[in-house]
């Protein structure tokens, strides 16, 4: 129990760090954001719970794909932001994102790579 509330601290800690440190300055809270720390603490996290190599090396491959229809949204959501307001464009950006995770996966179906 207590090294599922250290994990749950840690991975905490690291959210409400970065957002306080994006209220403070734009361009440094965003480079902590998009740094991949959530997936290398969880590469670690299953490391450390002695979980198979083949199960480790899935996670990363597979976060390098779901990230992939994740990045329009980066791009798109500043301006719909502004012509429409946060939660519409947060809500359109799910949207999309979601869309674009079909036609990946669906295309990479055909290249052998399942992600369903």
């Amino acid at each position: 129990m207590i090294w599922l509330l250290t994990k749950y601290a840690i991975t905490a800690f690291l959210v409400v760090f970065i957002s306080e440190v994006a209220k403070r300055s734009d361009r440094l809270g965003s480079l902590l954001a998009a740094l991949p720390m959530v997936t290398v603490l969880t590469l670690i996290w299953l490391y450390l719970e002695k979980q198979p190599a083949e199960k480790i090396s899935n996670h990363a491959w597979y976060t390098f794909w779901y990230v992939l229809p994740t990045l329009p949204m980066f791009l798109l959501f500043p301006f719909i932001h502004r012509q429409f307001g946060f939660w519409l464009a947060l809500g359109l950006c799910a949207l999309l994102t979601a869309g674009l995770y079909v036609l990946l996966a669906f295309a990479l179906s055909r290249f052998g790579i399942n992600l369903w």
